[in-house]
């Protein structure tokens, strides 16, 4: 049976959840969301990704309420958001701190919304023993959150976000308190729940690797605007432009100047060397600047000069990152630009075959670069 392939921002009949209309919020003089139309899907888990200070937590905290667009509106599910109050919006909000009331129980800091609400009594146990459920707290609900683990407690913040059934749940830097492998196991339970819940799910965060494992569309941020709005997939192998390529995972950009030829560009990058080749989709003029974004996964190295690639260039091994599973090389060519190379470590440490000051050749394939505007 085909699977059926989760993608409304395809599907010109989908009505997006949220729409952001030309929204600029500004603090004084200073422009924080400059003019900004997107729209997230129902049921999308959807990152704002981007360095401090991009924009992002301001574009959750007008989401949630507690700012107002200076201009442009923000509309969720057909309803200008702009007149209804934080607390009436079907929208919820997990911080990073958690926000845990230490006196009360688990169990009571997630039945604390539908009590307020003034819900009856059977529903609110209900409600809450579903959400220990979904969350895997059953034998943590007579608990304080001082004794239980950071990631239960972060559980916990997140069924009490999910108790009162928001349509839109909003998540700053969720996962930030958490060690690398609590995160990373975190991560995997975050998209069971929204994929359970089918509720859509808004995550800021500044840790690339976090948006593009848990996301169904990552939207890159840069001072107040959104650069690329994409698959993870789309993102890491088709940025969009420089910043995006460079923000995201490792890469070599090198400037040169394009030419036409044959079903790509060949591309003059310094005095002397021979020009590299790209295929592209991208329409260049002769002459005009252009970026070559290489993934080092994408870069071979090898000591002989390879007969069948017409990418093939000689440097030496300035620097060796040992990751483990993989080593990254980073390689000087005769010009000074440096290129990175990634290579499996699936030999023992004593067979490998290079090391620091060795020189080598590194080749790509015609499709293996992308090449970018400016």
């Amino acid at each position: 049976m085909a699977q059926v392939v989760f993608e409304p921002w395809n599907d010109p009949k989908a009505k997006p959840l949220i729409q952001f209309k030309g929204v600029t919020k500004r603090f004084g003089d200073f422009t924080a969301i400059d003019n900004q139309t997107f729209d997230i899907y129902e049921r999308e888990f959807f990152a704002l990704l981007g360095p401090s200070g991009c924009g992002k937590t301001t574009m959750m905290r007008m989401l949630a309420g507690f700012e107002k667009p200076t201009e442009g509106k923000i509309i969720l599910a057909g309803q200008d958001l702009a007149p209804i109050p934080p607390n009436k919006r079907s929208v919820n909000m997990m911080f990073q701190s958690y926000a845990l009331f230490p006196h009360l129980s688990v169990w009571e800091n997630i039945a604390f919304g539908l009590k307020r609400d003034g819900k009856p009594k059977d529903e609110i146990a209900a409600r809450v023993d579903e959400m220990l459920k979904l969350t895997r707290l059953q034998q943590f609900a007579k608990r304080k959150p001082h004794q239980i683990s950071g990631g239960q407690r972060q559980r916990v913040a997140l069924a009490r976000s999910l108790a009162k059934a928001p349509k839109l749940l909003l998540l700053d830097e969720p996962l930030g308190a958490l060690d690398a492998k609590l995160r990373q196991a975190t991560q995997f339970e975050l998209m069971d729940i929204q994929e359970k819940t089918g509720t859509t799910f808004v995550i800021v965060t500044h840790d690339q690797e976090e948006a593009m494992t848990v996301a169904s569309r990552v939207a890159v941020m840069d001072n107040g605007r959104i650069i690329q709005a994409d698959t993870p997939a789309r993102i890491y192998e088709l940025p969009n432009s420089v910043y995006v390529a460079d923000f995201i995972g490792e890469v070599t950009i090198i400037p040169g100047t394009a030419r036409k030829s044959g079903e790509g560009y060949e591309i003059a990058y310094a005095e002397g060397m021979k020009p590299l080749y790209a295929e592209t989709e991208t329409a260049f003029d002769n002459g005009e600047t252009c970026h070559i974004a290489l993934r080092p996964e994408k870069v071979a190295i090898s000591a002989e000069q390879p007969a069948d690639r017409r990418n093939a260039v000689q440097g030496k091994i300035i620097d060796i990152a040992y990751l483990g599973n993989l080593s990254t090389y980073h390689v000087a060519l005769p010009n000074g630009q440096m290129i990175k190379a990634q290579t499996a470590n699936t030999r023992r440490l004593s067979r490998r075959g290079f090391t620091w000051e060795d020189t080598v050749w590194l080749s790509w394939t015609d499709t293996a670069a992308v090449l970018l505007k400016g």
